[in-house]
């Protein structure tokens, strides 16, 4: 294979991977255009090297050259990255399909750079195509996340707001802690609400307040 044809499978996986990761920017998610067109780059160059790198030993005597050995390590390596952009909040988690883009583009990255450029365009096609279908469908019934601080009197007021709301409330999560500077015990209630409408999620939060126990709450 020629420098050239080489350097064009480097430049071919970078596009690639810069879609996927300018559809995730646009998104606002934790890993970009960047960090998309990076892990493409260096994922087709692993593979160049794990297939071409080694020539030069074909005909060496007690060696064998196993080209999938390298670039066999790319899969299990990227889990690194991935696991980064995974953030858990309110034992919520955030960042899966991100971490998820970024194995998928370390394997588009090793399609082109083994050759496999139908595969690998067709790869990138059916992400793009599947991730903008799919936010428009979580667009749909988005939800938004609430947080209530409250003292442990409050705790069974509170849930009967969130059970008795007309609107959908699911997730319901209720941690307990003790307070550094007052040594008291403080609850914080987190829940999702799904709802398009601000009025309704106005309601709940108004209803919260109106508890005594409960010292704020915030919805976003």
């Amino acid at each position: 294979m020629s420098q050239w044809e080489m350097i064009i499978r480097l430049v071919l996986s970078g596009v690639l991977g810069g879609l996927i990761g300018f559809e995730r920017r646009s998104h606002f998610k934790e890993a970009g255009l960047r960090t998309h067109f990076v892990v493409a780059v260096g994922s087709a160059l692993i593979m160049l090297v794990s297939k071409y790198g080694f020539t030069d030993l074909l005909y060496t005597n007690a060696i064998s050259v196993d080209p999938s050995r390298i670039a066999a390590q790319v899969v299990s390596g990227i889990g690194f990255l991935g696991a980064g952009t995974i953030i858990v909040e309110h034992q919520f988690v955030r960042g899966l399909t991100t971490a998820a883009g970024l194995w998928a583009t370390a394997g588009i990255g090793i399609a082109i750079g083994a050759g496999m450029y139908i595969p690998g365009i067709s790869a990138t096609v059916l992400i793009l195509v599947a991730l903008e279908i799919f936010n428009k469908f979580k667009k749909t019934v988005s939800y938004s996340m609430g947080r209530a601080d409250l003292s442990p009197d409050g705790i069974n007021p509170a849930l009967d707001t969130l059970k008795n709301s007309k609107i959908k409330i699911s997730g319901i999560q209720v941690n307990r802690h003790y307070n550094k500077t007052d040594k008291d015990l403080e609850v914080r209630l987190t829940f999702r609400i799904y709802t398009k409408n601000q009025n309704e999620t106005k309601k709940i939060m108004v209803s919260l307040l109106k508890i005594p126990y409960v010292k704020n709450v915030n919805i976003e």
